[in-house]
Protein backbone atom coordinates (compact mmCIF):
# COMPACT_ATOMS: atom_id res chain seq x y z
CA UNK A 1 0.00 0.00 0.00
CA UNK A 2 1.25 3.47 -0.91
CA UNK A 3 0.98 6.55 1.29
CA UNK A 4 0.77 8.62 -1.91
CA UNK A 5 0.00 6.73 -5.13
CA UNK A 6 1.48 8.79 -7.94
CA UNK A 7 1.63 5.73 -10.18
CA UNK A 8 -2.17 5.40 -10.23
CA UNK A 9 -2.54 9.04 -11.23
CA UNK A 10 0.14 8.68 -13.89
CA UNK A 11 -1.63 5.67 -15.37
CA UNK A 12 -4.77 7.77 -15.77
CA UNK A 13 -3.09 10.53 -17.77
CA UNK A 14 0.10 8.90 -19.06
CA UNK A 15 -0.74 9.26 -22.76
CA UNK A 16 -1.46 12.96 -22.36
CA UNK A 17 1.68 13.55 -20.27
CA UNK A 18 3.80 11.68 -22.81
CA UNK A 19 2.37 13.82 -25.59
CA UNK A 20 3.07 17.01 -23.64
CA UNK A 21 6.66 15.96 -22.95
CA UNK A 22 7.26 15.07 -26.59
CA UNK A 23 5.94 18.49 -27.62
CA UNK A 24 8.47 20.19 -25.35
CA UNK A 25 11.29 17.99 -26.64
CA UNK A 26 10.28 18.90 -30.18
CA UNK A 27 10.26 22.67 -29.72
CA UNK A 28 13.26 22.69 -27.35
CA UNK A 29 12.27 25.75 -25.30
CA UNK A 30 13.21 24.19 -21.98
CA UNK A 31 13.35 27.45 -19.99
CA UNK A 32 10.21 29.61 -19.90
CA UNK A 33 8.80 27.79 -22.91
CA UNK A 34 5.20 28.30 -24.04
CA UNK A 35 3.84 25.69 -21.62
CA UNK A 36 4.95 27.84 -18.67
CA UNK A 37 2.75 30.76 -19.70
CA UNK A 38 -0.07 28.35 -20.58
CA UNK A 39 0.11 26.77 -17.14
CA UNK A 40 0.31 30.13 -15.37
CA UNK A 41 -2.91 31.14 -17.13
CA UNK A 42 -4.59 27.86 -16.18
CA UNK A 43 -3.45 28.11 -12.55
CA UNK A 44 -4.75 31.67 -12.17
CA UNK A 45 -8.04 30.73 -13.83
CA UNK A 46 -8.51 27.74 -11.53
CA UNK A 47 -8.65 29.87 -8.39
CA UNK A 48 -9.78 33.14 -9.94
CA UNK A 49 -6.56 35.03 -9.29
CA UNK A 50 -5.45 37.79 -11.62
CA UNK A 51 -1.80 36.71 -11.91
CA UNK A 52 0.16 33.49 -11.46
CA UNK A 53 3.95 33.39 -11.77
CA UNK A 54 5.71 30.04 -11.92
CA UNK A 55 9.02 29.55 -10.13
CA UNK A 56 11.46 26.78 -9.24
CA UNK A 57 9.89 25.58 -5.97
CA UNK A 58 7.58 26.53 -3.16
CA UNK A 59 10.36 27.83 -0.93
CA UNK A 60 11.58 30.22 -3.63
CA UNK A 61 7.98 31.37 -4.05
CA UNK A 62 7.97 32.53 -0.43
CA UNK A 63 11.32 34.26 -0.76
CA UNK A 64 10.32 36.01 -3.98
CA UNK A 65 7.15 37.27 -2.27
CA UNK A 66 9.16 38.61 0.69
CA UNK A 67 11.58 40.34 -1.66
CA UNK A 68 8.77 41.90 -3.69
CA UNK A 69 7.08 43.19 -0.53
CA UNK A 70 10.43 44.68 0.59
CA UNK A 71 10.54 42.78 3.87
CA UNK A 72 13.98 43.14 5.44
CA UNK A 73 16.13 44.05 8.43
CA UNK A 74 14.18 45.08 11.52
CA UNK A 75 10.94 43.53 10.27
CA UNK A 76 9.05 40.84 12.16
CA UNK A 77 7.40 38.09 10.11
CA UNK A 78 4.86 36.00 12.04
CA UNK A 79 4.82 32.28 11.22
CA UNK A 80 3.23 29.27 12.90
CA UNK A 81 5.66 27.04 14.74
CA UNK A 82 3.80 23.89 13.70
CA UNK A 83 4.78 23.78 10.03
CA UNK A 84 7.56 22.67 7.73
CA UNK A 85 10.78 24.63 8.06
CA UNK A 86 10.47 26.28 4.63
CA UNK A 87 7.83 28.68 5.94
CA UNK A 88 10.23 30.36 8.38
CA UNK A 89 13.46 29.49 6.57
CA UNK A 90 13.13 32.24 3.99
CA UNK A 91 12.62 35.02 6.53
CA UNK A 92 16.25 35.34 7.75
CA UNK A 93 17.39 35.01 4.13
CA UNK A 94 15.91 38.47 3.44
CA UNK A 95 17.30 39.87 6.70
CA UNK A 96 14.01 39.83 8.64
CA UNK A 97 13.18 38.03 11.90
CA UNK A 98 10.70 35.16 12.13
CA UNK A 99 8.45 35.40 15.19
CA UNK A 100 6.87 32.03 15.97
CA UNK A 101 3.17 31.78 16.76
CA UNK A 102 1.06 28.99 18.24
CA UNK A 103 -1.68 27.12 16.39
CA UNK A 104 -5.34 26.45 17.02
CA UNK A 105 -5.73 22.95 18.55
CA UNK A 106 -8.72 22.11 16.35
CA UNK A 107 -7.39 23.18 12.93
CA UNK A 108 -3.59 23.27 13.50
CA UNK A 109 -3.56 26.61 11.67
CA UNK A 110 -2.20 29.87 13.07
CA UNK A 111 -4.06 31.03 16.18
CA UNK A 112 -5.34 34.61 16.14
CA UNK A 113 -4.92 35.29 19.86
CA UNK A 114 -1.38 33.94 19.83
CA UNK A 115 -0.66 36.15 16.82
CA UNK A 116 -1.87 39.23 18.71
CA UNK A 117 0.43 38.43 21.66
CA UNK A 118 3.36 37.84 19.32
CA UNK A 119 2.79 41.19 17.59
CA UNK A 120 2.86 43.03 20.91
CA UNK A 121 5.99 41.12 21.93
CA UNK A 122 7.74 41.96 18.66
CA UNK A 123 7.16 45.66 19.26
CA UNK A 124 8.45 45.37 22.83
CA UNK A 125 11.77 43.96 21.61
CA UNK A 126 12.18 46.62 18.92
CA UNK A 127 10.93 44.84 15.81
CA UNK A 128 8.54 46.27 13.24
CA UNK A 129 5.49 44.00 12.79
CA UNK A 130 5.57 43.82 9.00
CA UNK A 131 4.00 40.63 7.75
CA UNK A 132 1.99 37.57 8.77
CA UNK A 133 2.49 34.28 6.95
CA UNK A 134 -0.37 31.83 7.60
CA UNK A 135 -0.06 28.22 6.42
CA UNK A 136 -2.91 26.14 4.98
CA UNK A 137 -1.80 23.10 6.95
CA UNK A 138 -2.83 19.62 5.80
CA UNK A 139 -4.95 21.22 3.06
CA UNK A 140 -7.23 23.34 5.28
CA UNK A 141 -7.23 27.09 4.61
CA UNK A 142 -6.23 29.35 7.49
CA UNK A 143 -8.85 31.61 9.09
CA UNK A 144 -8.28 34.35 6.53
CA UNK A 145 -11.17 36.65 7.47
CA UNK A 146 -9.86 36.95 11.04
CA UNK A 147 -6.19 37.11 10.08
CA UNK A 148 -6.81 39.69 7.36
CA UNK A 149 -8.59 41.94 9.87
CA UNK A 150 -5.63 41.67 12.29
CA UNK A 151 -3.12 42.37 9.54
CA UNK A 152 -5.00 45.44 8.34
CA UNK A 153 -5.43 46.79 11.85
CA UNK A 154 -1.69 46.41 12.46
CA UNK A 155 -0.64 47.79 9.07
CA UNK A 156 0.92 44.47 8.06
CA UNK A 157 1.16 42.64 4.75
CA UNK A 158 0.18 38.98 4.33
CA UNK A 159 1.76 36.12 2.40
CA UNK A 160 -0.40 32.98 2.37
CA UNK A 161 1.64 29.77 2.34
CA UNK A 162 -0.71 27.46 0.46
CA UNK A 163 1.86 24.81 -0.41
CA UNK A 164 -0.52 22.21 1.07
CA UNK A 165 -3.81 23.96 0.50
CA UNK A 166 -4.14 25.25 -3.06
CA UNK A 167 -7.76 24.71 -4.05
CA UNK A 168 -9.19 25.05 -0.55
CA UNK A 169 -12.19 27.31 0.02
CA UNK A 170 -13.24 29.90 2.56
CA UNK A 171 -16.82 30.55 1.64
CA UNK A 172 -16.75 30.90 -2.14
CA UNK A 173 -13.20 32.29 -2.26
CA UNK A 174 -10.43 29.89 -3.16
CA UNK A 175 -6.91 29.93 -1.79
CA UNK A 176 -4.80 31.92 -4.19
CA UNK A 177 -6.91 35.04 -3.69
CA UNK A 178 -6.17 35.89 -0.06
CA UNK A 179 -3.50 38.22 1.27
CA UNK A 180 -1.12 40.30 -0.81
CA UNK A 181 0.47 37.18 -2.27
CA UNK A 182 -0.27 33.45 -2.13
CA UNK A 183 2.45 30.90 -2.73
CA UNK A 184 2.17 27.22 -3.53
CA UNK A 185 4.38 24.21 -4.20
CA UNK A 186 4.32 21.52 -6.85
CA UNK A 187 6.53 19.09 -4.95
CA UNK A 188 5.49 15.61 -6.17
CA UNK A 189 3.67 14.66 -2.96
CA UNK A 190 1.49 17.79 -3.00
CA UNK A 191 -2.12 17.42 -4.21
CA UNK A 192 -1.16 19.35 -7.34
CA UNK A 193 2.38 18.11 -7.83
CA UNK A 194 4.79 17.77 -10.72
CA UNK A 195 7.58 15.20 -11.31
CA UNK A 196 10.31 17.31 -9.76
CA UNK A 197 10.41 20.68 -8.05
CA UNK A 198 8.15 23.58 -8.90
CA UNK A 199 6.22 26.42 -7.32
CA UNK A 200 4.09 29.45 -8.07
CA UNK A 201 3.07 32.85 -6.75
CA UNK A 202 -0.43 34.31 -7.13
CA UNK A 203 -1.50 37.91 -6.67
CA UNK A 204 -4.14 40.44 -7.65
CA UNK A 205 -1.57 43.24 -7.78
CA UNK A 206 -0.26 44.13 -11.26
CA UNK A 207 2.88 45.80 -9.97
CA UNK A 208 3.76 42.92 -7.64
CA UNK A 209 3.24 40.43 -10.46
CA UNK A 210 5.58 42.36 -12.75
CA UNK A 211 8.16 42.71 -9.99
CA UNK A 212 8.12 39.01 -9.06
CA UNK A 213 8.39 38.02 -12.72
CA UNK A 214 11.56 40.10 -12.86
CA UNK A 215 12.95 38.84 -9.56
CA UNK A 216 12.61 35.17 -10.58
CA UNK A 217 14.79 35.88 -13.65
CA UNK A 218 17.85 37.59 -12.14
CA UNK A 219 16.01 40.92 -11.82
CA UNK A 220 15.75 41.39 -15.57
CA UNK A 221 14.23 44.46 -17.16
CA UNK A 222 13.22 44.76 -20.80
CA UNK A 223 15.40 41.80 -21.80
CA UNK A 224 17.65 39.27 -20.08
CA UNK A 225 20.84 41.36 -20.19
CA UNK A 226 19.09 44.41 -18.76
CA UNK A 227 19.24 43.64 -15.04
CA UNK A 228 17.42 46.44 -13.24
CA UNK A 229 17.39 44.91 -9.72
CA UNK A 230 19.01 42.17 -7.69
CA UNK A 231 17.03 39.01 -8.31
CA UNK A 232 17.47 35.26 -8.24
CA UNK A 233 17.31 32.31 -10.62
CA UNK A 234 13.96 30.63 -9.97
CA UNK A 235 12.06 29.65 -13.09
CA UNK A 236 9.49 26.89 -13.48
CA UNK A 237 10.90 24.25 -15.81
CA UNK A 238 9.00 23.93 -19.10
CA UNK A 239 8.76 20.14 -18.81
CA UNK A 240 7.23 20.45 -15.34
CA UNK A 241 4.75 23.04 -16.58
CA UNK A 242 3.75 20.67 -19.38
CA UNK A 243 3.11 17.89 -16.86
CA UNK A 244 1.18 20.24 -14.58
CA UNK A 245 -1.12 21.24 -17.43
CA UNK A 246 -2.44 17.70 -17.57
CA UNK A 247 -2.61 17.43 -13.79
CA UNK A 248 -4.59 20.64 -13.29
CA UNK A 249 -7.07 19.40 -15.91
CA UNK A 250 -8.11 16.61 -13.51
CA UNK A 251 -7.55 18.52 -10.26
CA UNK A 252 -11.23 19.20 -9.55
CA UNK A 253 -11.98 15.49 -9.88
CA UNK A 254 -9.12 14.60 -7.57
CA UNK A 255 -10.18 17.10 -4.90
CA UNK A 256 -13.67 15.56 -4.96
CA UNK A 257 -12.18 12.06 -4.63
CA UNK A 258 -10.02 13.16 -1.69
CA UNK A 259 -13.14 14.57 -0.03
CA UNK A 260 -14.89 11.21 -0.34
CA UNK A 261 -11.94 9.39 1.23
CA UNK A 262 -11.81 11.91 4.09
CA UNK A 263 -15.55 11.58 4.76
CA UNK A 264 -15.24 7.79 4.86
CA UNK A 265 -12.34 7.98 7.31
CA UNK A 266 -14.10 10.47 9.56
CA UNK A 267 -17.37 8.57 9.75
CA UNK A 268 -15.55 5.38 10.71
CA UNK A 269 -12.88 6.77 13.05
CA UNK A 270 -14.47 9.69 14.87
CA UNK A 271 -15.27 7.60 17.95
CA UNK A 272 -11.73 6.19 18.19
CA UNK A 273 -9.43 9.15 17.45
CA UNK A 274 -9.75 12.91 17.16
CA UNK A 275 -10.57 13.37 13.49
CA UNK A 276 -9.82 16.53 11.45
CA UNK A 277 -12.00 19.57 12.06
CA UNK A 278 -13.12 21.59 9.05
CA UNK A 279 -14.88 24.79 10.13
CA UNK A 280 -18.26 25.61 8.61
CA UNK A 281 -17.92 27.31 5.25
CA UNK A 282 -14.47 25.93 4.53
CA UNK A 283 -13.19 23.20 2.21
CA UNK A 284 -10.00 21.29 2.82
CA UNK A 285 -8.26 19.66 -0.11
CA UNK A 286 -6.87 16.97 2.21
CA UNK A 287 -3.19 17.16 1.42
CA UNK A 288 -2.98 14.88 4.44
CA UNK A 289 -5.61 13.16 6.55
CA UNK A 290 -4.30 13.69 10.07
CA UNK A 291 -5.65 12.01 13.17
CA UNK A 292 -4.89 13.00 16.73
CA UNK A 293 -4.27 10.50 19.51
CA UNK A 294 -5.05 11.23 23.13
CA UNK A 295 -1.38 10.98 24.12
CA UNK A 296 2.07 10.40 22.71
CA UNK A 297 1.94 6.83 24.00
CA UNK A 298 -1.30 6.19 22.12
CA UNK A 299 0.18 7.75 18.97
CA UNK A 300 3.24 5.48 19.25
CA UNK A 301 1.02 2.45 19.75
CA UNK A 302 -1.04 3.38 16.70
CA UNK A 303 2.03 3.84 14.52
CA UNK A 304 3.46 0.50 15.61
CA UNK A 305 0.18 -1.35 15.13
CA UNK A 306 -0.48 0.15 11.70
CA UNK A 307 3.05 -0.71 10.61
CA UNK A 308 2.49 -4.33 11.68
CA UNK A 309 -0.63 -4.35 9.48
CA UNK A 310 1.23 -3.03 6.44
CA UNK A 311 -0.38 0.42 6.63
CA UNK A 312 2.03 3.29 5.93
CA UNK A 313 1.78 6.37 8.15
CA UNK A 314 3.61 9.67 8.56
CA UNK A 315 4.07 12.21 11.34
CA UNK A 316 3.85 15.86 10.28
CA UNK A 317 5.65 17.33 12.23
CA UNK A 318 7.45 15.57 15.08
CA UNK A 319 9.18 18.73 16.31
CA UNK A 320 7.79 22.28 16.07
CA UNK A 321 10.10 24.96 14.75
CA UNK A 322 10.80 26.58 18.10
CA UNK A 323 12.24 23.25 19.30
CA UNK A 324 14.59 22.94 16.32
CA UNK A 325 18.21 24.06 16.54
CA UNK A 326 18.08 26.60 13.74
CA UNK A 327 14.96 28.36 15.08
CA UNK A 328 15.21 28.01 18.85
CA UNK A 329 16.72 31.49 19.29
CA UNK A 330 14.03 33.42 17.44
CA UNK A 331 11.25 35.33 19.24
CA UNK A 332 7.93 33.64 19.90
CA UNK A 333 4.57 34.21 21.58
CA UNK A 334 5.56 35.07 25.17
CA UNK A 335 2.75 32.84 26.47
CA UNK A 336 4.52 29.86 24.96
CA UNK A 337 3.56 27.50 22.14
CA UNK A 338 1.85 24.63 23.99
CA UNK A 339 -0.54 23.66 21.20
CA UNK A 340 2.28 23.31 18.69
CA UNK A 341 4.11 21.05 21.11
CA UNK A 342 1.01 18.99 21.87
CA UNK A 343 0.25 18.52 18.18
CA UNK A 344 3.81 17.39 17.50
CA UNK A 345 3.42 14.69 20.16
CA UNK A 346 0.02 13.34 19.13
CA UNK A 347 -0.75 13.68 15.40
CA UNK A 348 -0.25 11.08 12.69
CA UNK A 349 -1.41 10.88 9.09
CA UNK A 350 -3.02 8.06 7.12
CA UNK A 351 -2.68 7.28 3.42
CA UNK A 352 -4.55 9.92 1.43
CA UNK A 353 -4.83 10.23 -2.33
CA UNK A 354 -7.61 10.27 -4.95
CA UNK A 355 -7.00 6.67 -6.04
CA UNK A 356 -7.48 5.01 -2.65
CA UNK A 357 -10.17 2.44 -3.43
CA UNK A 358 -12.90 1.21 -1.09
CA UNK A 359 -11.04 -2.01 -0.28
CA UNK A 360 -7.91 -0.12 0.77
CA UNK A 361 -9.95 2.35 2.80
CA UNK A 362 -11.67 -0.50 4.63
CA UNK A 363 -8.34 -2.13 5.38
CA UNK A 364 -6.92 1.11 6.80
CA UNK A 365 -10.03 1.76 8.89
CA UNK A 366 -10.04 -1.79 10.27
CA UNK A 367 -6.40 -1.45 11.28
CA UNK A 368 -7.07 1.89 13.01
CA UNK A 369 -10.04 0.53 14.91
CA UNK A 370 -7.96 -2.40 16.15
CA UNK A 371 -5.20 -0.26 17.65
CA UNK A 372 -4.75 -1.57 21.20
CA UNK A 373 -5.95 0.72 23.95
CA UNK A 374 -3.21 2.45 25.90
CA UNK A 375 -3.57 2.64 29.66
CA UNK A 376 -3.60 6.22 30.95
CA UNK A 377 -0.52 7.20 32.88
CA UNK A 378 -0.85 7.19 36.66
CA UNK A 379 -0.83 10.66 38.22
CA UNK A 380 2.52 11.50 39.78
Amino acid sequence: MQFFDLAAQQARIKDRIDERIQTVLAHGSYILGPEVAEFETALAAFCGAKHAIGCANGTDALQLALMALEIGAGDAVFCPSFTFAATAEVVPLVGATPVLVDVDPATFNIDAESLKRAIAHARQIGLNPALVMPVDLFGLPADYPTLTAIARAEGMKMICDSAQGFGGLVGTTMTGRFGDVTTTSFFPAKPLGCYGDGGAILTEDDDLAELMSSLRFHGKGSYKYDNVRIGMNSRLDTLQAAILLEKIAIYDDEIAARQQVAECYTMALKERFITPHVPDGMRSIWAQYTLRASSEAERDAALEHLKSQGIPTAVYYPRPLHRQTAYAGFPADPAGLPESEAAARTVFSLPMHPYLDAQAQARIIEACLSVPAVKAAEPS
